[in-house]
Formats: structure tokens, C-alpha cells, sequence
């Protein structure tokens, strides 16, 4: 009898939990209203030096224009040059201001710390970085050096620069006015449909607990959008107190390239349901992060559409588990190489 209750109350526990963050994600995508604040309250970033990754599709490409109309000086991070010049050529001729090219590769180590040493070797301050590449619904039997491809290009790789730039960013703060500098983390309601435990760290790599879930790719992306949130609360836990805002961003709920590998039928029946909310709206959220005077008053928080404070999973505030991610990336090869100043 105890083992028959037992079982209940599991199966209880998960249903609750399993409808009260879906109630958490429609929440966000449905309610989130409109903009107060719009692109035209973009404050001038004239003498400003800002890095976008993934800023050859999608929101990066609509945050870069905003950054250069308001005379910053943007580096456009992504791994295509091809695609990315073509991008720069366009903004180019809508803006006026000319993005810089900086290849960057977030499924290759070696290539972030190259692009990090070729940016100190180019520019002497960084006042804001927003790490906003990344991808989902990758095929489970496509992996990076042994790591699940998803955790790789949106946690390891991310984690990386930053840690790479911070001593630039550090030094930037001193001469600003406010003594701020930014990092936005694009992460994602889809963090509300993570496991109970939010992270499975025997998923990160390549092996039986990774692969019995091959059929469920929203589960690679969803705990990387929650580590996403861990890591920005423990930037800012961690340097706050030196001038450093750190905020995780739902940017809200759109038909991008990131959704490129979900099969087109799935897209289609998802689009009337999820994909709500009006493209130009996109950047709105990081923007908002990135450069309002509010958001350089907060810190460690998840703001949702548009430029507000949300509450994101509860389990994300629990430092232990921040912790031990922090230190789980810091272990890997290629990341203990490099220290934290």
C-alpha cells in the first residue's frame, strides 16, 4: 500500500508540476502585452564598444542595426563570414554605420579564444557583450569533441568569452561615467519546460543518459536556456559588486532561424501557438538589458518581453546548483586553461 501511495503522490507531483510551468511559459508568451518602451528609447552609445554573437540571422541581426543607429561601435560575432559581410553590407546601407566582422565559432574552443585575443588585439574597451548565438533541435547523433552540440554552442562555448573578456570588460567600467558594463544571456521561456532537477549533467556529453533522450531534442534546448539563466545569476553574484550587470533575457516568442531544424510540419502546427509575437518586436527585451538606465540598476534577474523583470524558474535561484555548474564548466579542458580575474 505505502508503494502504491508512493506512486501517486509521484504521479501527482509530476502532473502539478508539469501543468504549473507550462501555466509559467503561456504566461510570458501570451500576457506579455505591448512595448512601452520601443526602439526609439535606445539611448546614443556613441564611444561605445559592443559585441552581438550570432549576429548574421535573426534577433542578433535586428539588435546590431538598433546598436549602430544609435553610433556604437558593433562587432558582429558568428561563425558564416559570408553571410555576416551580407549582413553588414545591408546594415550598412540602412544605417550608415558599419558593423566589424569578428569570426567566432562556439562549437570550437580554439576558435573563441582566438576571436577573443583578435577583439583585445583591436580594441582596448568593451562595454557591453551580448551572447545571443545559438541553436536547438539538433539531431542527438551530432556531437562536438564528445559534447552534446546544443550545451556546447549555447553554455560551454558562451561561457568561455565571456570568462576571456571579462579582464576587458573590468578595465571598461573604470572609465565609464556609471561604472557598468553589460553581459546579456539570451535564454528562454523554453526554460520553463526543463526536468524537475532543471539540469542533467550526465546529458552534457555523450553516453546512455544522453542519448535515451534522442527522440526529445526540446530537452537539450531547454536546459541550456536554464543554464543560460544559472550562469547569468552567478556573473552577476560573482561581479556585481565590481561593475559588472548581468541578465539573463526571454527576448519573447518568434518564428527565427534558430528553429531551423525543427521539421517544418512541427512549425507549422506550432506557429498559431507560439510564434506571436510581431518580428520587429524581437530585440526589444536584450535591447532594453543591454542599454536602458533601469536595467543598469538591477542585477541577476530574467527580464521577459518587453524590458521587464520576470520570474523564471524558482530552482534557478538556488545558488548550489549555479555553483556547480559554474564549476562543472570550469573544469573542462579547453575552459580550466584560462583563469577568472
Amino acid at each position: 500500500m505505502s508503494s502504491l501511495l508512493g506512486w501517486l503522490l509521484s504521479q501527482w507531483l509530476s502532473l502539478w508540476f508539469s501543468f504549473s510551468n507550462r501555466v509559467a511559459f503561456f504566461k510570458e508568451a501570451w500576457f506579455a502585452g505591448k512595448p512601452t518602451w520601443t526602439l526609439a528609447d535606445v539611448p546614443d552609445l556613441t564611444g561605445q564598444v559592443i559585441i552581438v554573437t550570432g549576429g548574421s540571422s535573426g534577433i542578433g541581426v535586428e539588435t546590431i542595426r538598433t546598436l549602430l543607429r544609435r553610433n556604437a561601435k558593433v562587432y558582429l560575432a558568428a561563425r558564416n563570414e559570408k553571410a555576416s559581410n551580407a549582413v553588414i553590407v545591408r546594415l550598412h546601407s540602412e544605417t550608415g554605420q558599419k558593423a566589424l566582422f569578428l569570426k567566432l565559432d562556439l562549437t570550437d574552443l580554439d576558435s573563441v579564444k582566438v576571436a577573443a585575443r583578435e577583439f583585445q588585439r583591436k580594441e582596448t574597451r568593451l562595454d557591453a557583450l551580448y551572447n545571443n548565438a545559438g541553436v536547438s533541435h539538433v539531431p542527438v547523433d551530432q556531437t562536438i569533441n564528445g559534447y552534446d552540440i546544443v550545451f556546447h554552442t549555447n553554455v560551454i562555448g558562451p561561457f568561455l568569452l565571456t570568462k576571456l573578456l571579462l579582464p576587458l570588460l573590468l578595465e571598461t567600467r573604470k572609465v565609464r561615467d556609471d561604472k557598468r558594463v553589460r553581459i546579456i544571456h539570451l535564454s528562454s521561456s523554453a526554460h520553463h519546460f526543463a526536468p524537475p532537477q532543471l539540469l542533467d549533467f550526465a546529458t552534457f556529453k555523450d553516453g546512455p543518459a544522453r542519448r535515451k533522450h534522442g527522440l526529445d531534442l526540446n530537452f537539450f534546448y531547454c536546459q541550456s536556456k536554464v543554464a543560460n539563466i544559472l550562469v547569468s545569476n552567478e556573473v552577476a553574484r560573482r561581479y556585481g559588486s565590481r561593475g559588472v550587470i548581468s541578465l539573463a533575457v526571454n527576448p519573447g516568442n518568434f518564428e527565427t532561424p534558430i528553429q531551423r531544424n525543427v521539421p517544418r510540419w512541427i512549425q507549422r502546427v506550432l506557429k498559431p501557438v507560439l510564434f506571436i509575437h510581431p518580428y520587429e518586436w524581437n530585440s526589444l527585451a536584450a535591447l532594453w538589458a543591454g542599454t536602458s538606465i533601469e536595467a543598469g540598476e538591477i542585477n541577476g534577474k530574467y527580464i521577459i518581453p518587453w524590458g521587464k523583470v520576470g520570474t523564471p524558474r524558482r530552482e534557478t535561484y538556488d545558488n548550489s546548483l549555479g555553483n556547480e555548474l559554474w564549476t562543472w564548466l570550469e573544469e573542462q579542458p579547453s575552459v580550466s586553461e584560462s583563469s577568472w580575474i
